[in-house]
């Protein structure tokens, strides 16, 4: 990999931080041959770092490693309600964000990523638990409670620790593509697919078995969306009316079934782009697009570009 190709990743472990909001960038985009990426843990100073649930972190680096990344992961921390971030850690961040920096917070490090201004009029969340003080603590930002990520471009934000898997997931499908992401879920034994508008809990009202029955139709159905995919014969596999069905779904993931199908399809589309030479056409009828012009039409409705241009941006040598 040409040094010149990697991409430079710094998590910054504040007093207090969480285990596993640690961890998760740190894995994901862990330094090997198949990703182009470093990663640098840093602190506000190097050393150790007393964090949380018992544990604490040795980090090799300090703020100057904010100078450095391309991407800066902020994880959560215990009592981000109480105080903000060290002035110089607030301060670092806004000049990893000034030289084009992208800033990830997960979890509770939404706090300290506010404590910047750069929330300040922008779409964020956090943990549930959380939400309210953060709404509270920085009325300027637009806390959205119900979802597993916010993407606002150069700032980023997650719900608690495993959306924070599903916010660096969806970070590598944007740098790398489907298939590079997919690959690096399946090496997690992660989910591949979880929209950030997917909801962060099940509502109370929703029994935990339909939760898990749910779950069961949306691999069912990722298995074969090169069939035709009904509403009628996705809530059959569920074993409910498609009015429920349809319902639930919404609740459950943040979009309609029809919705949800569609972006699905979208996704396997782009992998089969990135990693074969099938024509526009093979790949709309692998797919259940049926044609080539309905699938260059939602590429471009759902990502703003075409196959042919998105194959050039991701194709691999392979």
């Amino acid at each position: 990999m040409s040094a010149s190709l990697l991409r430079r990743v710094a998590v910054l472990v504040l007093e207090g931080a969480k285990p596993l909001d640690v961890g998760i960038p740190a894995q994901v985009f862990t330094t090997r041959a198949s990703m182009p990426y470093e990663v640098r843990m840093c602190g506000a100073a190097p050393g150790l770092v007393a964090g949380g649930d018992g544990l604490s972190y040795h980090v090799a680096h300090g703020l100057d490693a904010l100078d450095w990344a391309d991407i800066v992961f902020i994880p959560g921390y215990r009592f981000p309600d109480r105080e903000d971030p060290p002035r110089a850690v607030v301060d670092a961040l806004l000049a990893a964000h000034d030289r084009g920096a992208r800033l990830a917070a997960i979890s509770t490090g939404a706090f300290a990523l506010a404590a910047t201004g750069l929330l300040d009029g922008r779409r964020a969340t956090t943990h549930w638990h959380y939400s309210a003080a953060l709404a509270g603590r920085h009325p300027l930002v637009r806390v959205d409670e119900d979802v597993l990520f916010v993407d606002e471009g150069s700032v980023l934000t997650s719900a608690g620790a495993a959306s924070g898997i599903d916010l660096c997931l969806h970070i590598l499908r944007g740098d790398l593509g489907v298939a590079a992401s997919n690959h690096a879920a399946r090496r997690l034994v992660a989910a591949p697919y979880r929209s950030g508008g997917q909801a962060q809990y099940v509502p109370r009202s929703v029994p935990e078995p339909l939760g898990e029955r749910f779950a069961a139709t949306r691999e069912w159905a990722l298995r074969r969306l090169g069939e035709p995919l009904t509403l009628e014969a996705l809530a059959r596999h569920a074993a409910v009316s498609p009015r429920t069905f349809s319902r639930r779904f919404v609740e459950d993931t943040g979009y309609t079934p029809m919705q949800w199908v569609m972006r699905a399809r979208v996704d396997l589309a782009r992998e089969l782009l990135e990693r074969s030479q099938r024509s526009v056409e093979q790949i709309a009828a692998e797919t259940g697009l049926s044609t080539g012009a309905n699938l260059r039409l939602h590429f471009q409705r759902i990502l703003g570009t075409t196959p042919s241009e998105y194959r050039r941006t991701f194709a691999r040598s392979e």
